[in-house]
């Protein structure tokens, strides 16, 4: 799961910085290209969801979390929800509505974040039977959803520079927004990749 969400991570990035410093392309290509990179996009959202819903189906499985199947069952539903919410955010994107339901699910994500550093320094589930190893992956796994929140928000000056030279038409001030938010957005995505490195390791690992 973490190797489908990198690689659709490294092949956003790489199409992203082809865009930001193609300048030398015709806008319309560009244009094209970017609406690629947010299809590509999805696949990382979907990730995150399968990621939190497998993650918590195999707690309660090995008895970290209560509630066994009503556990499972209830990630499995949270999941498919979830994934259906995703997907009517992105086929939106670009409307009023959608933009509400970004504005939406982005607030999610916040509580998701707390949720999970609760769970981790266990202000929630203090008397779960979940291992200290275990705890920290879900500090860790916080700190990509939060890694994720970041490059959103770097990226929201892209997109208003976009629609811009969409109207207006690239010049050298745009196209260097473009090209300090690409730099911005790709600081936050390294963090991100150390995050899911550190899951990796503590998964292999699991340390007392």
């Amino acid at each position: 799961m973490l190797g489908y969400w990198l690689g659709a991570e490294l092949a956003i990035n790489s199409t992203y910085r082809y865009v930001a410093y193609g300048a030398d392309m015709h806008f319309p290509e560009r244009s094209r290209l970017m609406k690629h990179v947010m299809q590509i996009d999805q696949h990382v959202r979907y990730a995150l969801v399968l990621q939190v819903g497998l993650g918590f189906a195999l707690a309660a499985l090995y008895g970290h979390v209560p509630g066994l199947s009503a556990t499972i069952w209830g990630a499995a539903i949270l999941m498919a929800v979830w994934l259906a919410f995703i997907e009517v955010v992105h086929r939106r994107r670009g409307t009023p509505s959608g933009l509400r339901l970004a504005n939406f699910d982005r607030r999610m994500r916040y509580l998701m974040v707390a949720i999970l550093v609760a769970i981790a320094v266990g202000l929630v589930g203090a008397g779960w039977s979940m291992p200290p190893w275990l705890r920290l992956k879900l500090a860790l796994f916080a700190g990509v959803i939060a890694s994720g929140i970041g490059i959103r928000l770097a990226l929201l000056r892209h997109f208003r520079t976009f629609a811009l030279m969409e109207k207006e038409g690239p010049g050298e001030e745009t196209n260097e927004i473009v090209r300090r938010t690409y730099v911005r957005a790709t600081s936050i995505l390294v963090l991100l990749w150390i995050f899911i490195a550190a899951i990796v390791v503590v998964s292999v690992w699991k340390p007392a």
